[in-house]
């Protein structure tokens, strides 16, 4: 049947496409037809597969991951520490010297209670807080007077803190000499 613009109409279509009215259903085996209710989703099995392939590639990229953020977080600790140095150095040019170990790092950003000092002091040499290491442990600062430069300015590293069997720990940054 043909409608008024001369295109065939439904029943005309049903015999021409194939694809889209396909007729009656093939017999299955279990017989009868798949209700669309049961052809919408995924198997059992094929979540599992899907799962295990996730978890695969979770396992050899996760490890690898895991090493980048230990070797950034290593990198971020270097630099805090070379621009520590660097206001050191600045402070050690207006007052005349490097902090002491107990004025340390905190004379970077507050003024010295000595007069004099407090004349010659230009800071703060530090934009924002004194920072902490990219693990969230304080620096370790020790003038010594001597060497250059005469003073140490480390991170314990990881763990925060020396070893405490007196092995090799992971400190980063100017190591106090031995």
């Amino acid at each position: 049947m043909i409608d008024g613009f001369g295109n065939p109409g439904d029943e005309a279509m049903r015999t021409y496409h194939p694809l889209i009215f396909p007729g009656p259903p093939c017999p299955r085996p279990g017989g009868g037809r798949r209700s669309a209710q049961a052809s919408a989703g995924f198997t059992l099995l094929e979540l599992l597969i899907v799962l295990v392939i996730i978890g695969l590639l979770a396992g050899l990229v996760g490890p690898r991951l895991l090493e980048r953020l230990d070797s950034s977080k290593v990198t971020t600790t270097q630099t805090q520490i070379r621009e520590l140095r660097t206001a050191l150095d600045t402070l050690r040019l207006d007052i005349g010297r490097y902090p002491t170990t107990e004025e340390g790092l905190a004379l970077l950003v507050s003024a010295p209670t000595d007069p004099q000092l407090r004349a010659q002091w230009r800071g703060p040499y530090l934009e924002d807080a004194l920072p902490d290491d990219a693990w969230g442990h304080p620096f370790n600062y020790a003038y010594s007077g001597t060497g250059n430069p005469p003073f140490s300015l480390y991170s314990y590293g990881p763990e925060g803190k020396p070893s405490a069997d007196g092995t090799a720990n992971k400190e980063i940054g100017i190591l106090p000499k031995e």
